[in-house]
């Protein structure tokens, strides 16, 4: 939206397994996107991005390094949340990791407010990187040290799309070596979709995948939370970007058995 805005050049590196509808809103704002085979998963889609910056010369984002993703978290979504919570209690805030800006800058900024407060990182049960202790290794692109030299053996492919990609971002490991979580909880594929549901049909909040799975591990953190406690869980898109994808998979396109009857209650006829 910003360089539509002030007429940058810009261009978007992506996995295949990411949605159809990324590219799509990519594109409509006038970006070119570049798809790297789904088996490389991040560090391919990384990798690509840091040849052609090298090559044509371009400016690299390093979203997944650079300070400044934390730092505008910090100064931005963490006083927000403070702001809406001024005079009330905070006990847990409940967050996963993409880049871990959010994790890594919120958290700063709660854990210097509110002393006391548990901070809570989720991640995916089939691609446990922070709990298996395990170390990313890191190389050097462009003179800058940080970029994930290879995928994390830790990790596996899992459902849960902006969650987790194949390594540990170095904007995730900064805020894990500077503790600010203070557990971790682990998030199935299938309650992550399930929970994603519930969230649009019950509260309706139509977010993606990772809110679902968010509010997943809340909802472990409140069955074992003292009675009383305060939970907050990030969620952090919308569904739209998601339709593609099996969040939507046992959503019908056409009209259901039930509806046809529906729709035959009055004079008006309806397409089957």
């Amino acid at each position: 939206m910003v360089c539509a805005q002030r007429g940058y050049k810009f261009v978007a590196v992506m996995a295949a397994s990411f949605s159809v509808e990324r590219r799509k809103l990519m594109r409509a704002l006038g970006a070119k996107v570049i798809v790297t085979p789904a088996a490389l998963g991040g560090t391919g889609m990384v990798k690509k991005a840091e040849e052609l910056a090298e090559k044509h010369g371009w400016y690299l984002a390093r979203q997944f390094e650079t300070d400044a993703n934390a730092a505008y978290h910090e100064k931005t979504t963490g006083p927000e949340i403070l702001e809406a919570f001024e005079g009330k209690k905070l006990d847990y805030w409940v967050t996963g990791y993409g880049t871990g800006g959010t994790f890594t800058g919120a958290g700063r900024a709660l854990k210097k407010a509110l002393p006391n407060i548990k901070v809570v990182l989720s991640e995916p049960d089939a691609a446990p990187l922070v709990t298996s202790g395990v170390e990313q290794e890191r190389k050097e692109v462009m003179g800058l040290f940080g970029a994930p030299a290879g995928a994390h053996p830790a990790w596996k492919p899992h459902p849960i799309q902006g969650w987790t990609p194949n390594f540990i971002p170095k904007v995730c490991d900064a805020g894990l070596k500077a503790k600010i979580h203070d557990s971790v909880e682990l998030v199935s594929g299938k309650e992550s979709i399930d929970t994603t549901m519930r969230l649009m049909r019950e509260e309706g909040i139509f977010c993606g995948t990772s809110g679902g799975a968010t509010m997943a591990a809340a909802l472990k953190v409140c069955a074992k939370a003292p009675k009383g406690s305060v939970v907050l869980c990030m969620i952090p898109d919308t569904a739209e970007r998601y339709l593609s994808t099996p969040l939507f998979a046992d959503v019908e396109e056409k009209m259901t058995a039930e509806e046809i009857e529906l729709g035959k209650s009055t004079e008006t006829k309806t397409e089957f």
